[in-house]
């Protein structure tokens, strides 16, 4: 072998090693067939760190298999959504869809880093985190209301995500990946992802996460007073960078429940009776 990695022991869930004698041991086929062999698999990946023993957790297969029902729900969205028939970028890409493809493109950056360190646990965990959060979480959900059968970028985002964690959960990638449209046979031989400058978006990244930290803020601070979604607020948006709170004026209108939406750069005169969130970048 030209490479060897060696990580630590497996350990049950109280840290002791698993033996016949304490018949701890955990049988890797039941776990799978119970789970699924992506769910087991990431399981142990995202818990690997060079040098370490790691503990394994029932409960963590039952989170990666909500993980794995997570990406096919949020695939199965995209194609039941959109006409597939080709994957290429549009002319004209929205704020949202350069958000997403400077996110991704830093992603398949600090993933292959961290591969080629053999960094597979840090790897996996951000992979997890970019999928459940940024992606299905935000990026679906900001596009909700523009999806229709042309909308190339997303489609190619998918085929992007695929193959970033084809390495660590292979049965649902390749599945996923052979009902889009690609090129070869089989996803474990296509070509990995490279980083690209020119998806380097950060102008719109920065207004993209002031807007996304607005609307977590107001949704956080309307669930602390049990305001109902129904119940629409008049919003004012102050900051020194307000262009950025504009570009994303219709996000912030229908994601945090705003019957009307001011942005400026200074503050109102009289508070009385406003109810005040504080951001990084904005007085909301």
């Amino acid at each position: 072998f030209k490479t060897v990695f060696i990580h630590g022991l497996v350990r049950d869930d109280k840290g002791r090693k698993m033996s016949k004698s304490l018949g701890n041991g955990i049988d890797p086929l039941e776990m799978a067939e119970q789970y699924g062999a992506d769910a087991l698999r990431f399981n142990l990946i995202t818990g690997n760190s060079p040098g370490n023993d790691m503990r394994f957790y029932v409960e963590k297969c039952e989170a990666m298999r909500n993980f794995a029902n997570k990406i096919w729900n949020a695939s199965r969205f995209v194609m039941m959504n959109l006409t597939i028939d080709k994957v290429e970028l549009p002319e004209k890409l929205e704020l949202e869809d350069k958000w997403i493809l400077s996110k991704l493109n830093t992603l398949i950056r600090e993933v292959t880093d961290n591969m080629d360190a053999f960094e597979l646990g840090v790897a996996s965990a951000k992979i997890y985190d970019f999928i459940w959060d940024t992606y299905c979480d935000w990026y679906i959900e900001l596009t909700k209301t523009r999806l229709n059968g042309e909308d190339e970028a997303a489609k190619l985002e998918l085929l992007r995500i695929l193959e970033l964690l084809h390495p660590f959960m292979p049965f649902i990638t390749e599945e996923i990946w052979q009902a889009l449209p690609h090129e070869g046979d089989y996803l474990i031989r296509a070509k990995w992802p490279e980083y690209h400058s020119a998806f380097d978006f950060r102008a719109e990244e920065q207004a993209m996460e002031a807007v996304k930290d607005a609307i977590s803020a107001v949704r956080a601070r309307r669930a602390e007073m049990n305001v109902p979604p129904s119940k629409k607020a008049q919003m004012i948006i102050v900051s020194d960078h307000a262009e950025d709170y504009r570009l994303g004026e219709h996000f912030i209108k229908r994601m945090a429940y705003a019957s009307e939406l001011t942005v400026t750069d200074a503050s109102p005169a009289d508070l009385t009776g406003l109810v005040t969130v504080v951001t990084h970048g904005a007085n909301v």
